[in-house]
């Protein structure tokens, strides 16, 4: 992949086609759902009761009091096989018309967002961040896209949340709610560098940040102040999305994305189909493939990686990481799963080899969900249909 530091934007599409495997072709699909979902749901439920009761037991048992926000917290789980709706609850309020916020489901987002202006040519992957931004350190701009997309800018960022560590400490708690909610890119690019861009992994809402502060700059001139909603969204027919800004107007890249399942279904099937929509390329060809690699990064070093902390470009995988992590995170799936996910428990998770898209959104605080578990089960419903 080094070789694409030397390249243009205009030959991008060509160098990823040649880095790793990929479709020539937009794959052939009988309908797209722009507007709405096939639906199987009848036929399903009458071929798999068991199945599906397993499924339910798992996910839709609550227990103790809801304001105690223990245990496994559930508001939607919506399966997608072959292209048509086969399963679909929802519970705690919720139901089909209600948004969801995705939380860092978002950055998956961001990235495809970042492949559409790579394909554009309004950024490149060795572009310097500030060729676009204005960094409030100077050091900061040895930051490249890349290594935003990796989560390896090498920025001295503290990913706490409400469970682990301190609130005065956290840099995600001061930029979403804090000092830095004014004007993200300021603040993200105002932490000292601790490591040499590139270098290490380190999972940061600030990377994926300002890589939307990156793409807005880039793109905005062009396409205007919404210009995730024509590139993207729209384009998907995700009309329930609304996306958060920050002081500055600029969408927060790392969390604040809210749509249905039933939408964010679609961004499922969207890298389920190799970046094409309606027969349309949308993302260069290979970004999906490339996306879904695991990182150099992250093979060489990192900083609070857990074991299900296997990551491409935003997107998590369910791959060993070669001469780190010889197991895959989640046992009962098929290796080429990968996954967007989202704090409490959100997750849009695609297996390819079995044509199928698992959304599920919740409100999880204690750490008892287990993709895995959910994954294996929603397999279990879909084994074998036509």
């Amino acid at each position: 992949m080094s070789r694409l530091h030397a390249m243009s934007p205009l030959l991008l599409a060509g160098a990823l086609a040649l880095a790793s495997p990929a479709r020539a072709e937009c794959p052939s699909r009988p309908t797209w759902p722009t507007e709405d979902w096939p639906d199987g749901k009848a036929e399903v439920a009458a071929a798999r009761p068991a199945q599906i009761k397993a499924l339910e037991d798992y996910a839709f048992t609550l227990t103790g009091k809801d304001e105690e926000r223990k245990g496994i917290r559930t508001d939607g789980v919506l399966l997608i096989h072959k292209g048509r709706v086969v399963y679909e609850r929802y519970g705690r309020g919720f139901d089909v018309s209600k948004r969801h916020l995705s939380w860092s489901v978002s950055k998956s987002f961001t990235s495809a967002l970042t492949g559409i202006a790579v394909k554009r040519g309004a950024v490149a992957l060795d572009d310097s961040i500030c060729k676009h931004v204005k960094a409030k350190r100077q050091e900061s701009c040895a930051i490249t896209v890349r290594n935003l997309l990796e989560f390896a800018s090498g920025l001295d960022w503290r990913e706490d949340y409400e469970n682990g560590g301190s609130y005065q400490d956290s840099s995600v708690l001061a930029m979403l709610y804090g000092e830095g909610r004014k004007d993200m890119v300021s603040f993200i690019t105002g932490h000292e560098l601790q490591e040499k861009p590139g270098t290490s992994w380190r999972y940061s809402s600030g990377d994926a940040t300002l890589l939307s502060g990156v793409l807005d700059a880039a793109l905005k001139p062009s396409e205007g102040r919404d210009w995730p909603f024509t590139l993207l969204l729209d384009v998907l027919g995700m009309k329930s999305a609304t996306w958060e800004r920050d002081g500055k107007g600029v969408v927060v890249g790392s969390s604040y994305l809210h749509a249905t399942p039933r939408d964010l279904a679609k961004f499922g099937f969207f890298y389920l189909n190799d970046g094409c929509w309606a027969g349309q390329r949308v993302l260069p060809e290979g970004w999906v493939a490339q996306s879904t690699q695991v990182s150099e990064p992250i093979k060489q070093k990192s900083y609070e990686r857990e074991h299900e902390d296997v990551q491409g470009w935003q997107w998590w995988l369910n791959r060993p990481i070669p001469g780190v992590q010889a197991e895959r995170p989640w046992p009962n799936v098929p290796e080429d799963a990968f996954a967007a996910r989202g704090h409490w428990g959100q997750s849009i998770s695609i297996i390819p080899s079995k044509d199928l898209i698992v959304v599920r959104t919740g409100d999880d605080r204690d750490g008892s969900f287990e993709l895995d578990s959910l994954l294996k089960l929603s397999l279990a419903v879909v084994e074998d249909l036509p």
